[in-house]
């Protein structure tokens, strides 16, 4: 592959990334250690009725390289099954035009066409060639009788493009006139690369999801540290942001509860190493009665669920919300004993203080003015920055092992 490329070297960058994509021996680059790694994730939720005869081009930021890439379809939220006649793969060059010659059809099980059963995901099969890091990779996909609920992403902080009939080979946007803020169908891309890479999977709520960041721009805190990750010493290289705008720990609404979600969000996607767990103001700001012990028993689900499964967990405390309409002295002593849990249990294999981070030093239950989106809950793009930053890369990694119980054991515990 680096022979191909290297004739090619005086081509524009974007076109070294379509050349990069383009078939080329697998073999040459496989070997024995070896998996796959989600590269990009968003997590799945029910959306409004679906469009028969509808085509999505949908705008996804990888983080990890790889070659073989694999893209997962959902139909989570949807109550028939749900034909896809139509699936491309290419490369971004600019609004809904794609790099010439990047375009490249999927398969499923070797069949162009792919029917999802209701409550079911299905992955393609692997796409020759490499697909960099940091890459604007684009899907493109029909579905011909769609009905019913619709499955996706509402607030993907990112624009993609819709289009009546079936124009996912083209590659020029012309025809790709009706921009969405939302993602369709698409939940997950993974990669191949060498056994010692891993990622990390974000499960959030609005925060992580990305509200008050700039849109188009990749600013979620998730995003930063991904650019964190790709220029330090560690073999953990994705990351997955599966926050939901709205969501809870403990109870369904804005999507499906972090405990109900984790498997299909979290723990099903291939080489994830470690959860960072960063929820819970929903379900104390909502006053439905929910109490700092409510919450704490549900972390404990998590990080047993996720040991169980051989991750690492970081926890994140919850930040502050002062000023934000629901905030009363009731929902602050529960966020005070909540975070008091987090800091000092020792039931997480490692914890990054995001309340310490964003909060102000004048009234610490205040997010920090130079931090806040404007709204007192939700950070703007200089503290979602500070976020990743405050992430201790050194700590995101633990080993864990079954031990003759089958009871995970951390073999090393980061505090």
């Amino acid at each position: 592959m680096r022979a191909r490329l290297a004739g090619v070297r005086r081509l524009p960058a974007l076109l070294l990334i379509a050349a990069a994509l383009q078939a080329a021996p697998a073999a040459a680059r496989t070997s024995a250690a070896r998996h796959d790694v989600i590269t990009w994730g968003a997590s799945a939720d029910r959306m409004a009725d679906a469009v028969a005869d509808r085509s999505y081009r949908l705008v996804v930021h990888t983080s990890v390289a790889g070659d073989q890439a694999r893209i997962r379809l959902s139909n989570a939220f949807g109550d028939r099954p749900l034909t896809f006649d139509s699936v491309y793969a290419g490369i971004r060059k600019s609004g809904a035009d794609l790099v010439r010659g990047s375009n490249r059809r999927l398969t499923f099980g070797g069949a162009r066409s792919v029917t999802v059963p209701p409550g079911a995901t299905d992955y393609s099969d692997p796409l020759p060639g490499r697909l960099p890091a940091a890459t604007d990779l684009v899907i493109s996909l029909h579905t011909p009788d769609a009905a019913g609920p619709a499955t996706g992403h509402w607030m993907a902080m990112r624009t993609s493009y819709a289009a009546r009939g079936d124009h996912t080979a083209e590659e020029a946007g012309t025809n790709w006139t009706e921009p969405t803020g939302s993602w369709f169908y698409l939940d997950a891309v993974s990669v191949r690369t060498d056994a010692a890479t891993g990622a990390v999977v974000a499960l959030g709520d609005s925060i992580t999801d990305g509200w008050a960041s700039t849109s188009d721009t990749d600013r979620r805190w998730p995003d930063y540290l991904a650019r964190r990750l790709r220029k330090a010493h560690t073999a953990l290289k994705g990351v997955a942001d599966e926050g939901i705008s709205g969501n809870k720990v403990l109870a369904d609404g804005a999507g499906q509860s972090a405990l109900n979600r984790l498997q299909r969000d979290v723990l099903a996607h291939p080489g994830v190493r470690t959860v960072f767990l960063f929820e819970g103001v929903n379900d104390i700001k909502a006053h439905s009665g929910v109490t700092a012990k409510d919450l704490i028993a549900g972390y404990r689900q998590i990080v047993d669920r996720a040991h169980a499964a051989g991750k690492c967990v970081v926890g994140a405390t919850v930040a502050p919300f002062k000023g934000w309409p629901e905030w009363d002295p009731a929902a602050e002593s529960v966020r005070q004993e909540v975070n008091t849990f987090i800091r000092d249990s020792g039931e997480f294999d490692a914890v990054t203080d995001f309340d310490r981070i964003l909060r102000s030093p004048y009234d610490h239950e205040r997010i920090l003015p130079f931090f806040d989106g404007g709204d007192h809950l939700h950070p703007n793009d200089k503290g979602m920055q500070a976020m990743a930053d405050a992430v201790d890369l050194r700590r995101l990694e633990c080993a864990v092992r079954l031990g003759s119980d089958a009871t995970p054991t951390q073999t090393t515990k980061a505090g």
